[in-house]
């Protein structure tokens, strides 16, 4: 816990001797540095605003140079430049130490994690890195159409393609139609996407990739 009534080096130091750490003040020195504290260190923590009270809570756990760092939800609560400091501070404390990051923030993890451990009902059930993880889970493409075309015809045209599994229109605009296609495994749709809305008569505006993001990967793996 955090206590409101000391400062910032004061807290520190109290810290400093509850674990016995024998490194001394330069290396309050260097925390304070890491997580950006200089220029608070003589305030009343009850003084800071939720923002500095994190990094705080950070500092307090690198008392004593420990190679593993547990971080729970360290950005709740934060406002939005809070979280891009915060975040900024837990990359390059994992520069350093090994640093777990307990979140349902899937942003988060996105922005500043290497390794992704995902548990369901206490197992399991994925272990990799941002990028192997998102090959795993692809199953086909997704792709996205912008088109100018009779909606009912195009979305027949598409449908009867043998490289498409799926597809349904996701929005309208001014004239315009977007459809979202998944494709199967191993199949590259582009073209023949491409044939029939030009064979058809009609104008295609646009076609990308969308990716899988973590939060399409977490549902996907806690619901099998």
């Amino acid at each position: 816990p955090l206590y409101p009534d000391m400062t910032v080096d004061e807290y520190l130091g109290f810290i400093s001797r509850l674990k016995k750490s024998m490194l001394g003040q330069k290396h309050i020195d260097e925390i304070c540095q890491l997580v950006r504290l200089t220029d608070v260190r003589g305030r009343l923590i009850k003084n800071l605003s939720k923002g500095y009270r994190q990094r705080v809570g950070i500092a307090q756990a690198l008392v004593g140079n420990p190679p593993v760092i547990i971080l729970d939800e360290p950005t709740v609560g934060l406002d939005p430049s809070q979280i891009v400091e915060t975040r900024s501070v837990i990359k390059k404390l994992g520069k350093r130490h090994t640093v777990i990051l307990s979140t349902h923030i899937l942003s988060e993890v996105q922005s500043v994690c290497d390794r992704i451990i995902v548990l369901n009902q206490g197992r399991i059930v994925a272990d990799n890195s941002p990028e192997e993880l998102a090959a795993r889970m692809a199953d086909g493409t997704v792709l996205v159409l912008t088109a100018a075309a009779p909606e009912m015809a195009l979305s027949k045209a598409l449908s009867a393609l043998k490289e498409v599994r799926s597809v349904s229109c996701t929005a309208r605009r001014n004239g315009e139609l977007e459809f979202t296609l998944e494709t199967y495994p191993g199949k590259d749709a582009r073209k023949a996407i491409f044939d029939c809305v030009s064979g058809g008569g009609w104008t295609m505006l646009g076609l990308r990739e969308q990716s899988m993001s973590l939060e399409d990967i977490f549902i996907t793996l806690t619901n099998q």
